[in-house]
C-alpha cells in the first residue's frame, strides 16, 4: 500500500439539547489533507461505505493501495465496511482496544474544527452544519499551515507541492 488514510465519525450539536448531526471524517495521514467528509442525520455504516467509496473513485485508488485505519467504533467494525474494504482491496487497520489515542491524526483535525473562533455551540439544522463544514474543509487543507506537515498547507503536501515549496523556502532564507 502506498497511501494510509484514517477515519471517524464526530458528533455536532444539533438545534436543541441532545440532537446531533454526526460528521464522518477520512483523512489522508502523510499530508493530513483531508480527503472526504459527510454530515448526516444518523450515525450508519452506509454513510461511511459511500464515504469510503466516493473518496477512493475520486483518489484514484487502486487495489492494494490503501490502508484505513480507524477506532473500533460500532461503524467502524461492521460486517458492510469489512466487505466493502476487502472489495475495494484495502486493508483494514483497527485502533488496540480500550485505546482511546490511536487515530490521533483524526482527533486533531476534530479538536481544529472545534476550537475554531467560529465554530457554533449548535447548528440550526444539517444545512447550517453542512455549509460550516464546507468553509472548514477549505481552510483546513488550502488555508491553514499544519504543524504535522512542517507548516505546509495539507492541500500542497497531498497535491506533491511540497517539495517544491520547501525549495523555494530554502531560497529565501
Amino acid at each position: 500500500p502506498n497511501q494510509a488514510w484514517s477515519y471517524d465519525i464526530s458528533r455536532l450539536a444539533g438545534p436543541v439539547a441532545r440532537s446531533w448531526f454526526y460528521l464522518y471524517v477520512v483523512i489522508d495521514i502523510y499530508s493530513r489533507a483531508i480527503v472526504a467528509w459527510s454530515v448526516d442525520s444518523a450515525e450508519s455504516d452506509k454513510v461511511v461505505k459511500r464515504l469510503i467509496t466516493t473518496a477512493c473513485d475520486r483518489e484514484g485508488i487502486d487495489a492494494d493501495q490503501l490502508i484505513l485505519h480507524s477506532d473500533r467504533g460500532a461503524q467502524m467494525t461492521s460486517t458492510t465496511i469489512a466487505e466493502l474494504l476487502e472489495t475495494l482491496g484495502v486493508t483494514r487497520s483497527l485502533s488496540r482496544p480500550r485505546t482511546s489515542n490511536d487515530n490521533p491524526h483524526i482527533e486533531a483535525a476534530f479538536k481544529t474544527a472545534k476550537y475554531r473562533s467560529d465554530y457554533p455551540a449548535r447548528f440550526a439544522d444539517i444545512g447550517q452544519a453542512r455549509a460550516w463544514m464546507r468553509r472548514f474543509v477549505h481552510w483546513y487543507n488550502a488555508e491553514h499551515y499544519h504543524s504535522g506537515v512542517a507548516y505546509l498547507h495539507p492541500s500542497d503536501v497531498h497535491a506533491g507541492r511540497a517539495p517544491k515549496i520547501v525549495a523555494e523556502r530554502q531560497t529565501v532564507l
